[in-house]
């Protein structure tokens, strides 16, 4: 995905971080503002620290997976992995919190992938980049 995709998918993944809020979750968002810093920031977090949490969880999860022979401990570990973005941006911006602690992180990142993937699938924005379109 180009910039242009990314530019598309920020504000959809804003409004999903509101759906979010009115879900009792215990995800709390102050505005808009709030929503569009934090879709900032957890992508700009999932870009830099996913690498280092992998491999900071690598044994565990080759021990407890088999090797990735057990596919839903794999899901397990991205789960918690993504729990831990959302948690720390939730640290990170002023006005996005989470009301219940971690189960609020764990069940709120769930919720903002489910959501986000299912309304950027649906508007098309999923495989967005123009800069290929445009040497064709």
């Amino acid at each position: 995905m180009g910039p242009i995709g990314w530019l598309l998918q920020w504000p959809v993944r804003a409004l999903v971080l509101l759906m979010v809020t009115g879900l009792p979750l215990g995800v709390e968002m102050a505005n808009f503002g709030t929503a569009l810093w934090s879709a900032v920031v957890i992508g700009l977090l999932g870009t830099l620290l996913i690498l280092p949490l992998k491999f900071l969880f690598a044994l565990p999860w080759a021990m407890a997976s088999l090797g990735g022979l057990i596919a839903p401990v794999s899901w397990l570990f991205n789960w918690l992995i993504t729990a831990i973005l959302f948690a720390l941006a939730a640290q990170l911006i002023n006005g996005f919190t989470l009301k219940n602690g971690i189960s609020s992180a764990l069940f709120g990142a769930v919720a903002y992938g489910v959501i986000s993937s299912l309304l950027i699938n649906a508007l098309g924005l999923a495989d967005v980049d123009f800069t290929r379109a445009a040497v064709s």
